[in-house]
């Protein structure tokens, strides 16, 4: 049997409880406690330990980590499922949506900025279905490049950056406004994209 052949095995015979699955509902999990270790270090409810705070940055490290693991493992062990191709989007969007509203509501990140990076995460997204009757939208190099950045503005946005440099600051929000810019401009490719796949689709169909 060809690796090939072995990874489509793993994915028609897989049942949703394996390793990566698991992995991915772990993350899923560990959303809520995220939200509610950024809420109790709110204003007003903050400690001087900061313990919450690294608390919610321990989570999403952790929920970041499990992404990374549960693709590696299901793609070098063939446990490539049908219920992990559904949920590990969902889970990576839950994670990063749930710290993007979260920095906005304690005020350290401009609304604006949760507003134009969720729209566009949400509206690919239903792009996406929209148009898989005429093919489906491949992740490009630039769509990979957004959630490596992404991820690297909110971890630094998390880090209470008071307590090492408030330089620090000013890289995160740099980094934040570049994974701004990343995601406009991917966004723009990918509706580029899909117009060209329903051309060509209804070109096909009227043939």
């Amino acid at each position: 049997m060809t690796s090939t052949e072995a990874t489509a095995a793993g994915s028609s015979s897989s049942g949703i409880w394996n390793l990566p699955n698991i992995l991915t509902m772990l993350r899923i999990a560990l959303v809520p406690f995220f939200v509610w270790f950024l809420l109790a270090d709110a204003p007003g409810l903050r400690s001087e330990s900061g313990l919450w705070r690294w608390a919610a940055v321990l989570a999403f490290a952790v929920a970041i980590y499990t992404d990374k693991l549960d693709g590696d493992i299901a793609r070098s062990r063939g446990l490539v499922t049908d219920f992990g191709k559904i949920a590990d989007p969902i889970a990576d969007k839950l994670l990063i949506g749930s710290a993007l509203v979260m920095l906005s509501v304690l005020g350290e990140l401009p609304w604006w900025v949760t507003i134009v990076i969720l729209v566009r995460e949400w509206g690919i997204t239903a792009l996406r279905f929209f148009v898989i009757r005429y093919g489906v939208i491949p992740a490009s190099r630039g769509g990979k490049l957004k959630t490596v950045v992404q991820t690297a503005a909110i971890f630094l946005y998390l880090l209470p950056l008071a307590a090492f440099a408030p330089w620090l600051a000013w890289v995160a929000f740099a980094t934040m406004m570049a994974a701004v810019l990343i995601t406009v401009w991917t966004g723009v490719e990918y509706v580029v994209e899909a117009l060209r796949l329903r051309s060509q689709g209804k070109s096909a169909a009227g043939k």
